[in-house]
């Protein structure tokens, strides 16, 4: 029997709200890597106080809901442990939740998917779509709201020359079968938020073509979340710059894409871009 989880049901709340109402501003997900080795951040936050201040900080600056990583998923990180990525990870949880701050944790693993919910975090964020033994179970127990995100392979090889006969309808087919797979395991339909994971196993173009298809997978019935901040395809398009100096692509990018209909951000700088959607708003309302 699944958990009554107060946190998934205000979340869920949120992201129906932005998925109905015209010109509302897309929710804005913190991101706080717990990790020595993330591609962004890896290492800054890595200490448990350093944590617990950056997330309080980015609840500060509006974030709508943080979102918590224990294990890197660049391409060639090494694998975690599960008690590894326990102690990165639930400690930071327990202490957003017992603040009233709505929780995301970014894991593959469904033992930390079961001790997230239970600890009260509002979302498990599934890189892998909950295609590993036991996930499916795991969030259901939970009663927390899942995220589903595409990709090409694993961590370790999805960024070796990944090909598709047609990236947007093997995104679109494969986020339809896995939002299918939740519901008929239990999964509300509100509790299942889609992400076509930019730079998860595509190319720039691949990351290009779905940008341009992303009205077409907001027309599906599930909150849409985008993740393209401080990523190397933005780097690449600025004319090659470094991680330090992506804001303003990814800026550029947020405002893209809510433009196309996401309808949740997946973000580093929560400030930043409040103030561009802030912006956004104003000239669209």
């Amino acid at each position: 029997m699944a958990l009554i989880n107060l946190n998934a049901a205000s979340l869920c709340t949120l992201l129906t709200n932005v998925k109905q109402i015209p010109h509302l501003r897309p929710l804005v997900m913190g991101i706080v890597n717990v990790t020595p080795d993330s591609f962004s951040d890896g290492g800054n936050y890595y200490n448990s106080e350093a944590a617990l201040s950056h997330a309080l900080a980015l609840s500060d600056d509006g974030a709508d809901i943080i979102d918590i990583g224990g294990e890197s998923s660049r391409p060639g990180a090494s694998p975690v442990s599960e008690d590894e990525e326990l102690n990165r990870v639930m400690p930071l949880v327990e202490a957003l939740v017992r603040r009233g701050i709505l929780v995301s944790v970014d894991t593959t693993k469904p033992a930390i998917m079961r001790e997230a919910g239970k600890a009260g975090a509002a979302m498990i964020n599934d890189i892998s779509a909950l295609q590993h033994e036991g996930a499916l179970d795991a969030v259901a127990a939970t009663g927390a709201v899942v995220c589903l995100m595409h990709m090409k392979g694993n961590p370790d090889t999805m960024q070796k020359a990944p090909y598709y006969d047609d990236v947007v309808s093997e995104v679109e087919d494969f986020l339809t079968a896995r939002a299918k797979a939740c519901e008929d395991f239990g999964i509300a339909r509100d509790h299942i938020v889609i992400d076509p994971g930019f730079g998860f196993g595509k190319t720039t173009e691949h990351n290009l073509d779905l940008m341009r298809a992303l009205p077409k997978l907001r027309d599906l019935p599930y909150p849409l979340l985008v993740g393209w901040s401080r990523k190397s395809t933005l780097g690449e398009i600025a004319g090659g710059r470094n991680v330090a100096d992506r804001l303003p692509a990814s800026l550029a990018a947020a405002l893209a894409a809510t433009n196309a209909g996401a309808n949740v951000l997946r973000v580093h700088d929560v400030k930043e871009t409040l103030d561009a959607l802030k912006v956004w708003r104003a000239m669209n309302r």
